[in-house]
């Protein structure tokens, strides 16, 4: 039987928010949410050049996609995005498939959203601590318009403790900002193609901005993966 979607809504928000750790949570409640954010992406995406070749070929990023990057240099964007992995134990096919978009196109800019999530992580030098994740969340809002990155720093801020928040607020959120308006569009570039670049050179080109470097209490933090 089909439960309808009104009644999918709070509950699976309500989850989310007790347990922003669950993925599927996370990917379910944005794939209600981002009907309007996901065309916005993908009209985008078919403007620019590189964004109607990366819609042409559909590249996924897969463990077996990116697993030369384990043998690039590590001042590479490959050899960074291998090293970022291996550190915190993070597999490209861990990514939740998307259940609840039927047109391809669409379904395949959601998918592409969240495999590119990692690889932001590198560019931006931006942690995977609850403080770095919310960080990271806040710029995708930007990018993306996405609602869940906007609903993710709006509910799950009050996981960090009041002084980690008006950093949050003081430091990271207006960088996220600046950030995102000043860097290319994010959707729109072809990372598979650049991984054996200098990752300080791709940054320079793409207009990237790196996270300010949290504090030494909360770089012993690692969280989980959103």
């Amino acid at each position: 039987m089909c439960v309808p979607l009104s009644l999918h809504l709070p509950l699976q928000f309500g989850t989310w928010s007790c347990r922003p750790a669950r993925a599927d949570l996370v990917a379910a409640v944005g794939e209600t949410f981002g009907d309007a954010a996901v065309r916005a992406m993908a009209a985008r995406m078919r403007a620019s050049p590189t964004g109607r070749q990366i819609l042409e070929d559909r590249p996924r990023i897969t463990d077996a996609a990116v697993a030369h990057c384990w043998e690039l240099p590590a001042n590479t964007f490959g050899g960074a995005y291998a090293r970022f992995m291996g550190q915190r134990r993070f597999y490209a096919d861990d990514r939740p498939v998307v259940r609840l978009v039927d047109d391809e196109e669409l379904a395949y800019v959601v998918a592409r959203a969240r495999e590119v999530h990692d690889l932001w992580h590198v560019l931006f030098d931006c942690h995977t601590n609850v403080f770095g994740e919310l960080a990271l969340k806040a710029l995708e809002f930007v990018q993306t318009g996405l609602p869940m990155a906007g609903m993710a720093v709006a509910g799950a801020q009050f996981k960090l403790s009041p002084q980690d928040r008006q950093l949050l607020w003081t430091t990271y959120l207006p960088w996220a900002a600046q950030a995102g308006l000043r860097s290319a569009d994010l959707m729109c570039l072809y990372y598979e193609q650049h991984l054996q670049e200098d990752l300080q050179e791709l940054r320079a080109r793409w207009r990237i901005t790196p996270a300010p470097q949290p504090p030494a209490r909360l770089l012993l933090r690692h969280g989980s993966r959103p």
